[in-house]
């Protein structure tokens, strides 16, 4: 029988736990869009926060300006890939300060994409032994795979994903037309670039498949 999904949570937070770093845990929350990612670092958070300190940030949180974002054109799939995020902002701002050379000092938001303006947010200090679930898409890429002490993928089907996401991105694009059209141009086809280069399916510690999200399937658990 196949583990609940409270189960494969559970199984989570206590490998986490089980981690014996004495820095900040790093833990990345990787797949495509609407994998549900959020929810799962969120669930998480609330198994793990009775016990440790919690760092819950995500990558919308590091976006670059829009004039960057689409300079090689609104559905560009490698524009989407390589230009969306400031890997460097989260390496120098979050995943180093929380690593082992670390002070604990970390910049918990660089800027906010929906004002497309820079946000000046104080930085914050981690206490020892906390554990930074950090969700987001492309996060085992090259500039970034490095630096997480436990990396987590979510697997889900193009087709799924675009079901999922004609409700969920409805509100942000206007229309199931408007939404098909981003994730058919620039969305799916992006997430296939971040696959061929950084094959995270391979390199990350856990891999679950969310086709079903009340019951997600283990395809990799290294460690």
């Amino acid at each position: 029988m196949s583990p609940t999904r409270a189960e494969v949570l559970t199984a989570l937070a206590d490998a986490l736990f089980e981690r014996g770093e004495p820095h900040c845990l790093r833990v990345a929350i990787d797949g495509p869009d609407a994998a549900g990612k959020t929810t799962l670092a969120d669930d998480l958070a609330a198994l793990i926060g009775p016990r440790r300190q919690v760092i819950r940030l995500g990558i919308d949180r590091f976006h670059h300006p829009e004039a960057v974002r689409r300079r090689r054109g609104p559905l560009s799939p490698e524009g989407f890939y390589l230009d969306s995020f400031d890997h460097e902002a989260i390496v120098d701002g979050v995943l180093r300060p929380l690593g082992p050379d670390g002070d604990g000092r970390y910049r918990p938001a660089v800027f906010d994409y929906r004002c497309d303006q820079a946000v000046n947010v104080a930085p914050q200090q981690a206490a020892a032994g906390a554990v930074l679930l950090f969700d987001g898409v492309f996060l085992l890429r090259p500039e970034l795979r490095d630096f997480w002490d436990m990396s987590v993928y979510l697997h889900a089907d193009p087709e799924v994903a675009l079901t999922r996401a004609r409700v969920r991105d409805l509100p942000v694009f206007g229309s199931v037309e408007a939404v098909e059209e981003r994730y058919r141009c620039r969305y799916l086809p992006g997430q296939e670039l971040y696959r061929a280069e950084a094959d995270p399916l391979r390199r990350a510690d856990v891999v679950l498949d969310t086709n079903d999200p009340t019951a997600p399937v283990i395809m990799r658990w290294s460690g």
